[in-house]
């Protein structure tokens, strides 16, 4: 499948979550633009609206994706220009000088869905070993509630990125309603209300027949056949 074909298809089942508002740049199906909204109240970057652009190959999904903020966060893996050190986002095949597997980098079987997700992640979950921002790495570490008040100013800068008139998604308003456990008592109450699992027809016919569903006639041979002491009486 041709790699724009593939693209429509993810960018079709993207444009229906809530979690992300995506677009395409000019038309270009290789070139979305994309905003990240964070909705898990846990998340220090919860209520965020995170713009950025994604370029893709025209052998896509063979070879990776880029992705780059367009306002860079304050964060220990986003450089100054808003770019990311992601390894999912790192060409295929392992890679002795970083020491990142195969398993941790890029690979066909990646989707934009996945990328987003992973960066989403990395957010709240920030490797600090290597960090593409050092100051960002070191406050993290040693001022975390310095870090957080940074991270809490980024969420405010990027709600001046929000359409007129989008709504912004919220943890209630995507959770999924539990549907309605069912209640075997309605189904015995409503049971009830039926002709007794249809044995009322058995008894309307033996009401009319006057005995037990047989034919008029040999309910009354059978009758004539009952007492035959009062034929014996009529006689005398």
């Amino acid at each position: 499948m041709a790699a724009s074909k593939i693209l429509q298809n993810e960018y079709k089942a993207l444009s229906q979550e809530k979690w992300v508002n995506v677009e395409l740049n000019n038309d270009d199906i290789f070139n979305w633009n994309v905003a990240l909204i964070v909705i898990n109240p846990d998340s220090l970057y919860y209520g965020g609206y995170f713009k950025a652009k994604m370029n893709f190959p025209h052998n896509y999904p063979y070879t990776p994706p880029s992705f780059q903020f367009n306002r860079a966060l304050f964060h220990p893996n986003i450089y100054a220009d808003g770019k990311l050190c992601i390894s999912i986002l790192h060409a295929p095949g392992d890679d002795e000088m970083s020491g990142e597997s195969a398993g941790e980098r890029w690979s066909p079987a990646q989707r934009v869905e996945s990328i987003l997700l992973s960066i989403i992640s990395l957010l709240d979950d920030a490797e600090c070993s290597s960090p593409a921002n050092v100051d960002a790495g070191v406050m993290l570490r040693k001022n975390t509630e310095g870090f957080k008040k940074k991270a809490k100013a980024d969420v405010e800068k990027g709600k001046e990125d929000i359409p007129a008139g989008f709504v912004m998604p919220t943890h209630e308003s995507t959770a999924r309603i539990p549907e309605k456990p069912v209640d075997d008592r309605e189904f015995w109450v409503d049971s009830d209300d039926e002709d007794d699992f249809g044995g009322s027809d058995t008894d309307a016919e033996m009401t009319e027949d006057g005995n037990d569903g047989l034919p008029d006639d040999e309910d009354q041979e059978e009758g004539d056949d009952e007492d035959p002491e009062n034929e014996d009486d009529e006689t005398l």
